[in-house]
């Protein structure tokens, strides 16, 4: 990811404003609400009204492949914007449906069409590279009503990073032709030889059509229902397979069910916050895309849709223990893009897991880094994570088989380029700590350049040492050792737990802070601790590596009045030096950190501690737009009566943000998984406070799966198996 929240930054020592390459400016406040759809590699950000471009403050536009194909479509009645009566999107994310009106339309001073007299419900799909849109049109008034209808409309062909801000010094050639009386063609020659087309398809053909506008002179009798249809293509040289309206949207309807057939679903007792694990779920299943090595859950809209290493990785360890499908996915597509080679330019090292890949004009070009990007110094241990993980929920040797491979090639790099000076802790590079326009500055998940600091504010130079990339290194070691005991490499498993032994003995010697009562943040390029109380080290007891002891402190840190706001847990405590609630790493909430943190605080058996994590966010979700948890929010504290604050330009729907929630029903309920002995256990199960009765249906192992039943039983939590496929047993551990 990129930094989003500050057009300028300071330098090191002084107040002198330094562009920030690759920011994401917030120019205002959006003038409408903004809706988005997503299919495959296409998505589209309209405004409330089903627009495009028409109002200010959002990133609208129909895009494909990082390439904007459309970038302003707006509906006027009588040369006036129409009246919104309803807004939303289905509860699945498949459509759009925008209720209008007309508003008083006035001639030579007296009202010729009285407001609320013509309905119109504007529909739109994505499905196959286009956007399908039909505008259903009745009249409810007692006499036939003339009126013109205006579909106006553009393009630019913007590269996505132009959107976002960047400038370019030359464009290619925009050529924009009426085709016939129902096609408007414009195409774009780019800078890197590619023909670039979108292809706007009008039915039944409109009364006047310029390569701006079409225009409709409708007359509707009472009662009577008139529909007209718009596809707008994204498409290369040669035009893409059209069909109709209905065909497409059942079609799209088909595929979007099947692309979820494998996940397990939950119910609760509370019907706000089933709301928020529906939407959660939706919005996984539109992010994830079908790529050639499987489905992929693609980062977020509008800025992240498309393949990213951290981002897949985290969010299939999200949703590992109801749809292990997605892991399987993300390993395969990861694994084939693991560089093989040296390049500085991309921080590509041999081994080394893709960062973030890009489709469009700019990266073709080089304009900007991140064609094929390894600007990450964690997705290399978390894609061995991910697949030891994935082994022990599946038992899927064969997939382990064919990853090896790659895994073996991801260790090397990990105790080679990845540990540069050899001091047994994983780094990222002094050249990426320069800051320079190439790439990322800082390549830990807090990727803003002013995210890793020393206590008196001082930004840490490279080469930096994260604390809880060093608890990834941690856990890819065990993980990777029990893979090699699995196929048999027993010598090579033994060297693995011996490196974990002592990465573990080394971390708290090093990183341990009595002073903070935590572990610092990082390590700078002098081997200097950055004392700094962060979010971090809650996430170093997911992976395992703190002692017990140290991890109580972490945990208490987490919820204590520094780190906690109420709706979650902060970035960064009060009181450091670079603290602000309305940054994006400096004292924001991001949920997938909290799921992070709950799940470190479950392996440690501090469920108390869990439930007020999970029930923070449970919260916060039941205030957001949709039920949707975004990227991230702002830091304040909660006040009574009021929900979180939101942050301007956060993604949303967000990957890793959707499967916050089912980690954490994981963290609190204690699943475990043996497909060995097709066994599914909940170890300690807790139901947070806002839920009494906890229901997951289709929950898979092997090729079984079981509908289970959670109730709340005083302080304890009673299970009953509600239906078994496949004869899996199912049972609860209750320890300490």
């Amino acid at each position: 990811m990129l930094r989003k929240a500050d057009e300028t930054r300071k330098s090191d020592h002084t107040t002198e404003p330094v562009a920030e390459p690759f920011y994401i400016a917030s120019r205002g406040p959006s003038a409408r609400p903004r809706r988005t759809l997503k299919d495959g590699d296409t998505f589209a950000v309209f405004d409330s009204h089903g627009d495009m471009g028409a109002s200010a403050g959002g990133p609208d536009g129909l895009f494909d492949h990082d390439t904007r194909y459309l970038s302003r479509l707006e509906l006027l009645i009588n040369g006036m914007q129409p009246l919104v009566l309803g807004s939303s999107v289905r509860d699945d994310n498949l459509t759009l449906t925008v209720d209008l009106t007309n508003p008083d339309v006035f001639q030579d001073g007296r009202i010729v069409l009285a407001r609320d007299t013509i309905h119109i419900v504007r529909t739109t799909y994505l499905w196959k590279n286009a956007a399908h849109q039909r505008l259903a049109i009745v009249n409810h008034g007692a006499a036939t009503e003339a009126f013109r209808l205006v579909l106006t409309f553009g393009n630019d062909f913007a590269d996505l990073f132009e959107v976002r801000g960047e400038k370019r010094a030359h464009r290619g050639k925009l050529k924009e032709t009426v085709a016939d009386d129902s096609q408007v063609i414009f195409e774009y020659l780019g800078l890197d030889g590619v023909t670039r087309r979108t292809v706007l398809v009008f039915d039944p053909p409109p009364s006047a059509l310029v390569a701006s506008a079409a225009t409709y002179h409708l007359s509707c009798k009472p009662g009577e229902a008139l529909y007209l249809y718009l596809t707008a293509e994204c498409c290369g040289t040669q035009p893409s397979e059209r069909l109709s309206f209905f065909t497409g949207l059942t079609a799209a309807n088909r595929d979007h069910r099947s692309s979820s057939r494998s996940a397990a679903s939950i119910e609760t007792s509370n019907d706000v916050l089933n709301e928020a694990f529906c939407r959660s779920m939706a919005d996984l299943r539109m992010l994830i895309t079908q790529t050639p090595q499987g489905f992929y859950p693609y980062a977020g809209i509008p800025w992240y849709s498309t393949t990213f290493g951290r981002d897949g990785l985290i969010t299939a360890l999200q949703m590992l223990w109801c749809d292990p499908l997605i892991a399987k996915g993300v390993l395969k597509r990861l694994a084939a893009y693991q560089s093989t080679m040296f390049d500085a330019d991309v921080d590509a090292e041999p081994g080394k897991i893709l960062h973030e890949m890009r489709g469009g004009e700019m990266a073709a070009l080089k304009e900007v880094p991140f064609g094929l990007y390894y600007g990450s110094v964690d997705a290399t241990p978390l894609f061995i994570i991910l697949l030891g993980l994935y082994v022990e929920r599946t038992g899927d040797e064969a997939t382990l088989l064919e990853l090896w491979p790659s895994a073996l090639n991801a260790l090397n790099w990990m105790d080679t380029a990845g540990d540069a000076d050899g001091d047994g802790f994983l780094e990222y590079g002094a050249a990426a700590g320069q800051g320079l326009k190439s790439g990322l500055r800082n390549q830990g998940w807090k990727d803003s350049f002013d995210a890793v600091f020393h206590a008196d504010g001082r930004l840490a130079k490279g080469p930096v040492a994260l604390c809880e990339v060093q608890g990834y290194a941690y856990a890819a070691k065990r993980l990777a050792a029990q893979c090699a005991r699995r196929l048999g490499h027993h010598a090579a498993a033994a060297n693995l737990d011996q490196a974990a032994d002592a990465l573990a003995i080394r971390f708290e010697e090093v990183f341990w802070s009595e002073d903070l009562g935590l572990y610092v943040l990082a390590l700078d390029g002098d081997k200097q601790p950055c004392k700094v109380r962060s979010s971090n080290a809650g996430q170093v007891l997911w992976t395992g590596i703190a002692s017990p002891s140290h991890a109580e402190r972490v945990a208490d840190a987490m919820i204590s009045a520094d780190f906690f706001s109420g709706w979650g847990v902060r970035t960064i405590a009060k009181n450091e030096p670079r603290f602000n609630p309305m940054s994006y790493h400096n004292g924001s909430i991001w949920p997938h950190d909290n799921a992070l943190i709950a799940f470190g605080l479950a392996r440690y058996g501090l469920k108390t501690h869990v439930e007020k994590v999970c029930e923070a966010t449970f919260a916060a979700a039941t205030y957001m737009e949709l039920r949707r948890l975004p990227e991230l929010y702002c830091g304040f504290r909660r006040r009574r009566g009021a929900g979180p604050t939101l942050y301007p330009v956060a993604c949303s729907p967000q990957a890793w943000a959707s499967g916050s929630l089912f980690m954490m029903i994981e963290a609190a309920l204690g699943v475990e998984f043996d497909p060995a002995a097709k066994t599914i256990r909940f170890h300690n199960p807790r139901l947070p406070k806002s839920i009494n009765q906890l229901v997951l249906r289709g929950l898979g192992i092997g090729d079984a799966a079981v509908d289970v039943e959670l109730v709340r039983a005083g302080a304890n939590v009673s299970m009953r198996v509600l239906r078994n496929r496949g004869a899996a047993q199912v049972s609860m551990l209750a320890t300490g």
